[in-house]
C-alpha cells in the first residue's frame, strides 16, 4: 500500500480521486492547493503525488517545480492531473519535473496503470528540472 497525496483545489475532483485510489488499496493525503500540497509532501513524503494545474496560491507547475528541486521531495514522482490539454502544457509540466501527465477527465483505468508503472519504478531517478 502506497501513501498518495492528492492535490486539488475542487472538492468534487479531490474526493473523486481519492475514492479510486482507496479502492486500489491506496491510502490518501490530500492539499487544497499548491502551497498547501508543498507543505504536505515536505512534512509526510508520499510515494507518489497527484498534482492538479489550474490552483490558487501556487499552480500545479509551480507546486511541482518546487518539489523537483527540493532535495527531500525531488525522488517523488508527480503526476499532472490536469484540465489542461495543449501539447505545450503537457511539455512545460514534464520540464518542471512532473513524471507523467494525464488529462481530465479520465479513465479509472488509466489513473490505475499509471499508479501502477510509477510505484513500480521504485527508486529510479527523476528526470533533471529545467
Amino acid at each position: 500500500m502506497a501513501r498518495i497525496l492528492i492535490v486539488d483545489d475542487s472538492p468534487s475532483q479531490l474526493l473523486g480521486i481519492q475514492r479510486i485510489i482507496e479502492k486500489l488499496g491506496h491510502e490518501t493525503l490530500t492539499a487544497e492547493d499548491g502551497a498547501a500540497g508543498v507543505e504536505v509532501a515536505k512534512a509526510e513524503l508520499p510515494d507518489l503525488i497527484l498534482m492538479d494545474v489550474v490552483m490558487p496560491n501556487l499552480n500545479g507547475f509551480q507546486a511541482t517545480r518546487t518539489l523537483s528541486r527540493e532535495s527531500t521531495t525531488r525522488s517523488i514522482p508527480v503526476v499532472l492531473v490536469t484540465t489542461k490539454d495543449q501539447d505545450t502544457d503537457r511539455m512545460w509540466g514534464m520540464r518542471q519535473g512532473a513524471r507523467a501527465y494525464l488529462t481530465k477527465p479520465f479513465a479509472e483505468s488509466d489513473l490505475s496503470e499509471l499508479i501502477d508503472r510509477l510505484l513500480s519504478e521504485g527508486d529510479e531517478p527523476p528526470p533533471t528540472a529545467a
